[in-house]
C-alpha cells in the first residue's frame, strides 16, 4: 500500500533575517478574509449595529482575544506542568501551542466588553463574528497539516499521512478532516442561516458553539491525543471534554434564540 509522507517546509519564505511560516499565514488569511466577511455582512444591515466601523474597531480586540487566549489556553489545558517549569516559553509563540477553545474564550471576553462599552447586543455582534470563524479555522487546520502537528491515529487507509514526528506508520490527516467540517462545512452551514430573513438573534452563535463542539468531539476519535496528556479515565481527550460545554452551550443559546429572547438593546437577556 502506498502512503503519502509529508515533506513540506513549515517556513513560507524568509527575507534575511526576517521568517515567515505557514502558520502566521494562515492566522493572517484567517484575519483578513473574515474581517471582509464581516464587514460585507453587516454592509447589508443599514445602519443597524454592529456596522462597518464596529467590525473594524472590532478587529484588533479579536487578534489580541485569539492569540492571548489561544496560547494561555494551550499553557493551562495542555501543558501546564511543561510552563511552568518554563514560563520563559510562554511567549515563544513562533514554537507552536494555540488552543482554540482557549482562543474562543479570549474572544468571548473581548466581544461582551466591546458590546458592553459601545451599547450594542452582544449576540448581534457575536453572530456576524460566529459566521466568519470557520474561515480562520479552515486556513488554521491547513497550516497544522503543513507543519506535520496535531495528526491522526495510526490507519491503513489509502489517505494515510507519514508525519515526520509521527513514525514510520501512517496516520489519519485529522488536520484536513477538521479543515474541512469545522472549515468549510461549517461555514456553509452558517452561510445559509445567516442568510435566512427569519434566523432569530444569537442563532448563528448557538449554532455555530454546537456544530464546532460536535465536529471536534468527533473528530477527537481519530487524532491522536496529545503525548503530554494522553487519554483521561482511558478513553476521552481533552479535546472532547472541553467540547462538552461548547455543545451545551449551543444547545441552550439556540434554545433561547428561538424563543426570540436574546433580542434585545441592552446587554440583557429578557
Amino acid at each position: 500500500m502506498e502512503t503519502f509522507l509529508l515533506n513540506v517546509d513549515p517556513i513560507a519564505f524568509s527575507i534575511g533575517p526576517l521568517i515567515v511560516r505557514w502558520y502566521a499565514l494562515a492566522y493572517l488569511a484567517g484575519f483578513l478574509l473574515g474581517w471582509k466577511y464581516c464587514l460585507r455582512l453587516v454592509m447589508k444591515q443599514g445602519d443597524k449595529r454592529p456596522n462597518a466601523d464596529d467590525i473594524d474597531n472590532f478587529l484588533t480586540w479579536a487578534a489580541i482575544g485569539v492569540i492571548l487566549g489561544g496560547r494561555l489556553g494551550y499553557v493551562l489545558f495542555y501543558n501546564f506542568e511543561y510552563y511552568i517549569d518554563n514560563p520563559s516559553n510562554i511567549l515563544k509563540l513562533w514554537n507552536g501551542g494555540m488552543s482554540f477553545h482557549g482562543g474562543m474564550l479570549g474572544v468571548l471576553f473581548a466581544m461582551f466588553f466591546y458590546a458592553k462599552k459601545h451599547k450594542i447586543n452582544v449576540f448581534e455582534l457575536s453572530d456576524i463574528i460566529s459566521a466568519a470563524a470557520p474561515i480562520g479555522l479552515f486556513f488554521g487546520r491547513i497550516a497544522n497539516f503543513i507543519n506535520g502537528e496535531l495528526y491522526g491515529r495510526q490507519t491503513d487507509l489509502p489517505w494515510g499521512v507519514v508525519f515526520p514526528s509521527g513514525g514510520d506508520l501512517p496516520r489519519h490527516p485529522s488536520q484536513l478532516y477538521e479543515s474541512f467540517l469545522e472549515g468549510l462545512v461549517l461555514f456553509l452551514i452558517l452561510f445559509f442561516l445567516i442568510k435566512s430573513p427569519k434566523h432569530q438573534v444569537g442563532m448563528v452563535t448557538g449554532v455555530f458553539l454546537l456544530g464546532y463542539g460536535f465536529f471536534r468531539a468527533l473528530i477527537e476519535f481519530a487524532r491522536e491525543p496529545d503525548a503530554q496528556i494522553g487519554y483521561i479515565a482511558g478513553f476521552i481527550s481533552m479535546g472532547q471534554i472541553l467540547s462538552l460545554p461548547m455543545i451545551i452551550g449551543g444547545i441552550v443559546i439556540v434554545a433561547f434564540a428561538l424563543k426570540g429572547k436574546l433580542d434585545f438593546e441592552t446587554n440583557r437577556v429578557k
